[in-house]
Order: C-alpha cells, then sequence, then structure tokens
C-alpha cells in the first residue's frame, strides 16, 4: 500500500493550507497513525478501566510494580541551551497575533498551545501550523484592522508546542476510515515541517504533553518521539518534552513519567486548574471529594501543597526543570485598583513558587512577565535554575495527595453563578473558534471551564448546601442559569445576541453539567457544535 493511500482530507485546503498538508507530510502524519493508533486506543481503554475501580472505592497508590525506578539512581538527558534557563513562560494560541505578541514578550519561553487555549477549527489548527513555519523562519507579520503593525523582535522567546491530548480526535483528517489521533496530527506536521529550520537556528523541536494519566502514556510519546526521528534522519533525543503534571493518577507516576521519557525529558509542570478537574472527574461519585468554591481552592490549601512540592522534589533529583503554575490574569485598561489588587496575588504567587524551589512559571499575558521575572529574579539570579534545591524534608505520602479538604471552605451562591456564567460564556466563545477568552480580567481557557461546569456537576450530584443552608440542586442551577443568560443578552445587546452562540452553550453547559453520569470531556460534548 502506498504510504498517501486511504488518508481522507475532510477539511478545505483554502488559503495556505497547501503548504502544510503536502503529500509527504500527510505520509508521514498516517504512519504515526498506523504505528500507534491502536495503542492509543489501549490506553484509552485502559483509562476507563482505571475509571470504573476508582468509583468502586479504589484509592490510587504509588505503584509497586515500578518502586525499582523511583529506588534507583538515574537522571534526565540535559537540556539544550535555549531550554536550560526557563524562569517565565508565556502561552496561547497560535493565532498569528498572539504568537508575535507571546514571542516579544519577554518571556524565556513561549508555549503555542493547540490544545486548551485553541478552538480546534480546521482554520485554526491548519492556520496555526503555518502562523509557526513563518515565525520559526521570522517572516511572521500582522496588521490589525485598525492599521496597527505586529512584527518580531531581534530576541524572542524560545518555542514550545502543546500538541492535543491522547483523547482528542482529528475529525478532519482519516487514515484507513478512522479519525487521526488529534496529538499525533499536530505533533507530526510541526515535527516533520520545522525539525530541520529549528535545528539550523540553533534550537529544536520542543513540546508540552498534556493530560497524562500514567507512564504507559508517557512511553507511547516516547516511541512516537523516536520513531519520527528515526524517519527524518534525526537523532534520538532531539527532541524535548516537558509533562504537564494535570491529572491527579499522574501525581503518583511522576518519577516514571520522567524515567520514561528521559532522553527526551525537559521536566514537568505544575497544570493547576486541569489538576482539579482531574480530581472532581475521577472522584466524581464520592461525596468526601466534594470541592468548595473554585476561589477558595488555591495553591496554599493542602493538597495542592502536597502535590506541588513533590513536584519540585521529583524533578530535582532527576536533573529535570520543575514548572510552576499558572497566571491567568488579564489586566484591566480601565480599573487600575483591579490591577493593583490582582498583581500583588501574582507577585505573591510567584514569590512563593520561587521560594519553593520552581525553576519557572507560567502566565497568560504579556504584562505579567515582568512581574514573574522578578520574582524569580530575586531568587535565581544570574542561575539558570535551582536544581541543587533537593527539598529532602519533603515527604509526600499517597494519603495527603488525596486529601483534598480546604480548611475554612465554603460553596456559596455567588460561586455557582461564576461558574455557570463562565461555563457558558467559554463554551460560547470556544463554539465561535476562540478558545483563549478573558472573561472577568482572565484567562479562561478548556480547564477552568471544566472545573465550572464539572463543580456544578458535583454539587448537584452530591446535594451540597450552600453557606446559607440551600441545597444545590439542578432546578437552582437552571434558575441560576437563566438569570446569567438575561445579564449577557442585555450586555451583548439584540444585535450581538443573534450573532452569537449563547442558546447553542446553554444546551451543551446543560448537558455536561446537569446530566446524570458525569461527561469525561465538555469539549467531546462542545465539537458535536462547531464547524
Amino acid at each position: 500500500m502506498a504510504a498517501t493511500e486511504h488518508i481522507q482530507l475532510k477539511g478545505n485546503m483554502e488559503g495556505r493550507a497547501s503548504e502544510v498538508l503536502t503529500p509527504k507530510a500527510l505520509a508521514f502524519v498516517a504512519k504515526l497513525q498506523r504505528e500507534f493508533g491502536s495503542r492509543r486506543q489501549e490506553l484509552l481503554r485502559l483509562r476507563d478501566e482505571r475509571q470504573a475501580r476508582l468509583d468502586a472505592g479504589e484509592s490510587p497508590q504509588f505503584l509497586v510494580t515500578t518502586s525499582s525506578v523511583r529506588d534507583s539512581e538515574w537522571k534526565v538527558g540535559k537540556a539544550p541551551q535555549d531550554l536550560q534557563d526557563r524562569r517565565v513562560e508565556i502561552t496561547g494560541p497560535t493565532d498569528r497575533k498572539m504568537l508575535i505578541n507571546a514571542l516579544n514578550s519577554g518571556a524565556r519561553v513561549f508555549m503555542a498551545d493547540f490544545e486548551d487555549a485553541n478552538s480546534p477549527t480546521w482554520s485554526n489548527l491548519v492556520e496555526g501550523q503555518v502562523n509557526l513555519i513563518d515565525a520559526i523562519e521570522r517572516r511572521i507579520d500582522f496588521t490589525s484592522p485598525e492599521g496597527k503593525e505586529y512584527r518580531l523582535n531581534d530576541k524572542v522567546a524560545t518555542l514550545l508546542v502543546r500538541p492535543r491530548g491522547w483523547h482528542l480526535d482529528e475529525r478532519h483528517v482519516e487514515v484507513d476510515g478512522k479519525p487521526i489521533s488529534g496529538g499525533l496530527f499536530d505533533f507530526g506536521l510541526y515535527f516533520f515541517h520545522n525539525v530541520e529550520r529549528l535545528l539550523k537556528k540553533g534550537s529544536g523541536p520542543y513540546f508540552y504533553l498534556p493530560k497524562l494519566e500514567s507512564h504507559l502514556e508517557a512511553r507511547l510519546w516516547n516511541d512516537v518521539f523516536n520513531l519520527a526521528q528515526d524517519e527524518l534522519g534525526i537523532p534520538r533525543g532531539t527532541i524535548r518534552a516537558t509533562v504537564l503534571i494535570e491529572t491527579i493518577l499522574a501525581a503518583f507516576e511522576m518519577e516514571e513519567i520522567l524515567y520514561e521519557l528521559r532522553d527526551h525529558s525537559s521536566g514537568l509542570n505544575a497544570g493547576r486548574w486541569d489538576y482539579i478537574f482531574s480530581i472532581i472527574k475521577k472522584f466524581n461519585s464520592r461525596p468526601e471529594f466534594v470541592l468548595p468554591d473554585r476561589a477558595q481552592v488555591t495553591m496554599t490549601v493542602p493538597f495542592m501543597r502536597a502535590y506541588t512540592e513533590l513536584l519540585v522534589k521529583t524533578c530535582h533529583r532527576r536533573g529535570a526543570h520543575a514548572m510552576g503554575g499558572m497566571a491567568a490574569f488579564i489586566p484591566s485598561r480601565r480599573d487600575p485598583e483591579v490591577n493593583r489588587v490582582a498583581l500583588a496575588k501574582v507577585k505573591e504567587d510567584k514569590d512563593r513558587e520561587a521560594g519553593d524551589g520552581f525553576d519557572g512559571t507560567w502566565v497568560a499575558h504579556p504584562d505579567l512577565v515582568a512581574t514573574a521575572t522578578e520574582a524569580f529574579d530575586r531568587v535565581l539570579g544570574d542561575r539558570p535554575n535551582q536544581f541543587e534545591r533537593q527539598r529532602p524534608e519533603v515527604s509526600v505520602k499517597a494519603a495527603r495527595l488525596i486529601d483534598v479538604k480546604v480548611p475554612g471552605g465554603t460553596i456559596t451562591e455567588n460561586g455557582v453563578r461564576t461558574n455557570v456564567s463562565v461555563g457558558i460564556q467559554y463554551i460560547e466563545s470556544w463554539m465561535r473558534g476562540t478558545g483563549a477568552a478573558a472573561i472577568n480580567n482572565l484567562m479562561e481557557d478548556v480547564a477552568t471551564a471544566e472545573i465550572s461546569r464539572s463543580q456544578v456537576w458535583q454539587w448537584v450530584k452530591h446535594a451540597s448546601r450552600l453557606d446559607d443552608g440551600e441545597i444545590v440542586t439542578a432546578d437552582l442551577v437552571r434558575e441560576i442559569a437563566d438569570d446569567e443568560m438575561s445579564k449577557l443578552r442585555e450586555r451583548v445587546g439584540e444585535e450581538g445576541w443573534k450573532t452569537s452562540r449563547f442558546t447553542e452553550a446553554r444546551k451543551v453547559f446543560d448537558e455536561v453539567a446537569l446530566s446524570k453520569d458525569f461527561q469525561p470531556f465538555l469539549t467531546l460534548v462542545a465539537l458535536k457544535h462547531i464547524n
């Protein structure tokens, strides 16, 4: 069978798509799919089996079968030169204006996102790949409708790319009659077109890997990397990947995940929002895992402290970068007081991370780069990282990771209302093709929308009580949603309402927040509604 046979494109070949979707590039991603597609499906099946055991009351533990990995001495490969100092990383989608602003932001690294900050429309995915090529070749520019021009500075951030997680398909491309893995599509196209370009410029193909739930899923990525490098004649170990520890199950396998990727590993990241969502999702049937308002689940509550301290200790023992969590604040152009209060919180958060031993952190907006950089400059000085902070005093038992009690935590009507409003607004934005949405001065993405809808589901499921004694019911949520929809309609006006997708977004929110059974990912439900 010829390499390009039985590859069906269901998306349009518009604009510059032909530059990316070449026969050779499609043959390359098809080879990855044929080689690894069945293993991916098997790992997703294992996720379902594990979920059934958790529903039956099983508690996660550190693996007995991999104790030799944890007990032996080994290190990950040394970071390439342009990945040694990662004190501030900025994240965002792959549209042209965002790419230019992020690369120019003064952050050490920019993570271009095909995952949670991206709505997976065909145009977003294909144009994103075109934009990345243009950025690497330094020929990217953008002119706003107002005539403002954007171009790259002489000095720009190091580029990392986040492909989609193992659970997502790319429905616009079929190989042998089945949709290709979204992650293999994103990774394969970027690697195929850019590995030589990057190496010539003294950099390399660097990635963030999302949503992993086990070291076996990391092993699959490692095998993908090896095959990809072998196919293009690139030395193994050229690819570098940072894994987001953003699921509760991955927190029990941090060492094993680093070990599986050790020649390709460049560290772990504390993906705080998805981590909170993961706890709700994995233990959705168990009342002892009910969390209070999202705003009260801070990085200083005991179970989040345990997770982040374990991450720093694990990474530094293995010579890997420990990356801190997201500061999602979007500065206001009109209210200096909002900015003063929020930036003080960002500073406190980043000071804590730097003091805990993290080697860098994430921000969502260029205006936060300076605040985050100052926090890490104070601790790092001229050093690129603080691997020497081994944290021998940290000892985290399995029970601490899953003891999710929040001292003084409460569920409030305002907490329900915020979740409902943010959930609906984000889904509406995502359905229109915008995956990073500024809502209430916060950059919301899929992860925070997942928390919003899953908390509502959890509170209804377990008949949780508000701080005033009222029980959270589906009827109460619908009443609040009706009220929030009226506010949104008033805010956008009748003309704006007609062109919006709020009515569909409300239906999706009801489906993922009020369904009898917990929906694993809201994107899989909302995907049915986008073009």
